[in-house]
């Protein structure tokens, strides 16, 4: 961001490419909406770009990202008037590069095992958009972006232990939710 800062235009395209697809991942999850996380990836860069001049090095560059893509979620669905969620009866599409599941598929190609496996990504997917907006927040934060929970807790403006509790809260959530299938496994031994 120093180098875009100082006129270099290739940082920011290195900055694009880097932080493109896991911020897009975090406000597709959080708004529950595609072309609305898109819109927003696209306000996201629009907004680092101009407040490239005034950026101040005072924490990570990820940590001044994704407190715009946070705040911008925030405004999001504010102006929809309610909080924005997957609705848990609707299919789960999209792309499956961006499915937190990603690495469930069978390698045996077995048809009863595959159909498993995504009945297994959509039900982890349903998991995650039940969660409540702040265990749903620190939970795809930490889980798909990688952040540490310092970084997090810079980001969401609490104490660092309130986002680790948030992260214990939202684990035990998605472990009840999928409890069936950690049955299934033990079965399957």
């Amino acid at each position: 961001m120093t180098r875009y800062r100082g006129g270099d235009v290739r940082a920011f395209e290195q900055l694009l490419r880097r932080h493109k697809k896991p911020v897009f991942n975090f406000l597709w999850r959080q708004v529950g909406d595609r072309a609305l996380a898109e819109e927003l990836l696209q306000e996201v860069f629009l907004r680092v770009i101009k407040s490239a001049s005034t950026y101040q090095e005072q924490a990570k560059f990820t940590t001044w990202l994704y407190t715009i893509a946070r705040n911008l979620c925030v405004d999001a669905a504010r102006r929809a008037g309610h909080r924005r969620t997957l609705s848990l009866d609707a299919p789960q599409g999209g792309d499956p590069e961006r499915t937190l599941g990603d690495g469930v598929a069978d390698p045996s190609g077995n048809p009863s095992q595959q159909a498993m496996s995504r009945e297994l990504r959509e039900s982890i997917e349903r998991a995650i958009a039940a969660l409540p907006e702040e265990q749903r927040e620190v939970f795809l934060m930490r889980e798909r972006s990688g952040l540490p929970f310092k970084e997090i807790a810079s980001i969401v403006g609490v104490p660092e232990n309130t986002v680790k509790s948030r992260m214990r809260y939202a684990l035990e959530r998605l472990r009840e939710a999928l409890a069936e299938y950690k049955d299934l496994a033990e079965a399957a031994r």
